[in-house]
């Protein structure tokens, strides 16, 4: 087994000619994260109703997490806390703080002339610049929302190479949208610029016109995956990071195989009369869509599986697949009715465990263990430190905090032993999280998990109770108190995303 972590120690951008023969040897890193897909919505999780054989498979080939945590219970910031490698009391991203400026039309639809998300904090390095600066190629296919077009944090500004996608999530509504946001720094690109999908914009946004759109931005998205990676070699390590924005709504999708495969396979449906102010369109079958948009996002996990193994990169590339937070209710979507184990509590927005607990599973074939499942704890924001010893990048926090911020944080542990089969992993004390728009908080100690709520607190011993409907406050205020001590300690003001801390 190569020793991986041992490698291009110390190497940054200058990086000398004895680090760069190594290249070969670090491992590619792909990072596969859809957009809310349950815990309950993969076969290998207990899912019933869905087909998902590729995912299944590589959960068989690796290893499947059973308390994998997403960095928040929504987008935007889940996104933020895996980039910045912060939890939700320090990251400055911590809700889906939308920017929609001027106005444009494309035929008869009107867009915003900038549009996207609260931008990253520039003075805050994030992951792919990290691996950039030692010697990796970038690309992200998906979406981004980690600031809105033309802002101090784009995908060309914080070490992308190549970009294709939704720069904002407003815009991802639609899978069919006016247009998409490209970047590649190898065409010369100077920024990230619009690429509009003419078969889209003759035909309305909203209503029985929409249909006949025939972009699908779910597949444009993943052939421009596709054909970065086949570009790919084992000459120079990549990063690729694949935020594909399935299954979310709206439930809209091309009317093929994948779709008639689940034509009879539903005994009730769910109907959805459509709002045009979310760009959310009407839909007469929402279980029928959400489970061939999942089936057809597991397709495409196949895919990226079949190119490494044709490449002959199988070997030297770690694949991790999970999801940003916990399954929406949004678009028409039924979250209750897939949820078939009725294992976890709550859905998208939700600081109880179905809002936050994701599905995570590692494929490295002879580095991670195959048929395995691991109960580690982890959150998003230990993906920092996990890649960066892989890759051999030495104290990053160290090397990359900003020392003209006083507290430039960096939250995560790295669960590299955990991966590679070693007995020295170390385990989080806790793990946190807050999100203003419902008003809650989290943190997880051990078995023991405090849901604050409008700041009212909530204790569950999740090993006897995993969905959360007891709860223990009232018999054990020492661990209340303890426990929001931890909170008040980490959580660390934001005007921009205000919280009740728990009093």
């Amino acid at each position: 087994m190569k020793n991986n972590n041992l490698l291009l120690i110390g190497c940054g951008l200058l990086a000398t000619t004895s680090c760069q023969s190594h290249d070969n040897e670090r491992p590619n890193i792909i990072y596969i994260m859809c957009d809310d897909l349950g815990y309950a919505d993969v076969g290998c999780y207990g899912q019933q109703y869905i087909s998902t054989p590729n995912l299944d498979r590589m959960a068989a080939e690796g290893m499947r997490f059973t308390q994998a945590y997403a960095g928040s219970p929504v987008s935007a910031p889940s996104r933020a806390s895996f980039m910045t490698g912060q939890h939700t009391g320090h990251t400055k991203v911590r809700g889906n703080r939308e920017h929609r400026i001027g106005s444009i039309f494309y035929g008869n639809n009107e867009d915003p002339t900038q549009t996207g998300q609260e931008p990253y904090d520039p003075a805050h390095v994030i992951l792919p610049e990290i691996m950039k600066d030692n010697g990796y190629t970038t690309g992200m296919f998906g979406k981004w929302a980690g600031g809105y077009e033309g802002s101090v944090s784009t995908p060309d500004k914080r070490g992308i190479d190549e970009y294709y996608g939704f720069m904002c999530q407003f815009q991802a509504h639609l899978y069919y949208p006016n247009f998409l946001n490209s970047y590649s720094r190898a065409a010369g690109d100077t920024a990230v610029q619009r690429k509009i999908l003419q078969n889209n914009i003759n035909h309305r946004m909203y209503g029985e016109d929409y249909k006949n759109r025939k972009d699908y931005s779910a597949q444009l998205i993943h052939e421009r995956a596709m054909q970065w990676l086949d570009k790919q070699s084992s000459d120079k390590p990549f990063f690729g990071i694949f935020t594909y924005t399935l299954p979310h709504a709206e439930l809209a999708q091309p009317q093929d195989s994948i779709f008639d495969m689940y034509q009879k396979s539903f005994d009730t449906e769910a109907t959805y009369v459509g709002d045009e102010g979310s760009r959310y369109n009407p839909t007469d079958c929402g279980h029928r869509q959400f489970a061939a948009m999942v089936t057809r996002l597991d397709m495409y996990v196949g895919e990226i599986m079949d190119k490494l193994r044709s490449k002959g990169l199988e070997d030297n590339t770690l694949v991790i697949f999970t999801s940003d937070n916990g399954p929406h209710c949004e678009g028409g979507a039924d979250p209750e009715f897939f949820n078939t184990e009725k294992l976890l509590r709550g859905t998208k927005r939700s600081t109880t465990e179905g809002g936050i607990r994701v599905p995570f599973i590692a494929w490295w074939p002879g580095q991670v263990k195959a048929s395995s499942v691991n109960d580690h704890q982890l959150a998003f924001y230990d993906l920092m430190p996990t890649f960066c010893e892989l890759a051999g990048i030495e104290n990053y926090a160290e090397r990359y905090s900003n020392k003209e911020i006083e507290n430039d944080y960096f939250d995560g542990i790295s669960f590299a032993p955990t991966l590679l089969g070693k007995d020295n992993q170390v385990a989080h004390d806790f793990l946190y999280w807050e999100f203003h728009e419902t008003n809650m908080m989290a943190l997880r100690m051990g078995d023991w998990k405090l849901v604050v709520e409008k700041g009212t607190c909530h204790l569950y011993d999740l090993k006897t109770d995993l969905h959360e409907d007891n709860d223990l406050a009232a018999q054990h205020p020492d661990i209340v108190e303890n426990m929001k001590a931890i909170l008040l300690r980490e959580h660390t003001d934001s005007p921009m995303f205000p919280i009740t801390l728990p009093q």
